[in-house]
């Protein structure tokens, strides 16, 4: 599924919104190539995983198992930015929050951009939208400054 994320009045980016990969995509299971195929279009990832599962599975044992589906199917979509992005945050009280995200951090061993939202409420959602935003314009000015080409960029991206 595609959609259009409005940051601002002139300001907005693609979403491709791809179901859960299983293990054994790069392998061709489910509808894996189908899916990592359109992954390499990308200029982000955001992994979304909710942090407290309805089905007590662990969370970051299906965040390494799509990171390795994503390594064996193309080294290049392994490397792409990845953002983890925590759904759910609603169920976590306040006081434990901070916790919760340290925990996914250490558990996976990253530095990297961690958001903590809830589709349910919108928590969290215009921060992500926005940071979003930031990394696709800085890339594309990157790429603009790169070609040596000084015209002007749209604001039009794909996360």
């Amino acid at each position: 599924n595609l959609g259009v994320v409005r940051v601002g009045p002139e300001q907005s980016f693609v979403v491709a919104d791809i179901p859960g990969l299983i293990q054994g995509a790069a392998e061709g299971a489910g509808l894996g190539h189908q899916f990592l195929r359109h992954l390499s279009r990308t200029g982000l990832l955001l992994h979304l995983v909710d942090c407290r599962p309805a089905d007590d599975s662990d969370p970051v044992r299906d965040v390494r198992a799509i990171v390795a589906e994503l390594r064996k199917y193309d080294e290049r979509l392994y490397r792409k930015p990845r953002w983890l992005v925590l759904n759910k945050i609603d169920l976590v009280p306040d006081d434990e929050r901070g916790t919760l995200v340290a925990e996914f951090r250490r558990r996976l061993r990253t530095r990297g951009r961690v958001f903590a939202i809830s589709a349910a409420t919108g928590e969290g959602c215009r921060e992500l939208a926005a940071e979003i935003a930031r990394f696709l314009q800085g890339r594309r000015r990157t790429a603009t400054e790169d070609a040596g080409d000084a015209g002007p960029v749209s604001a039009e991206g794909r996360a």
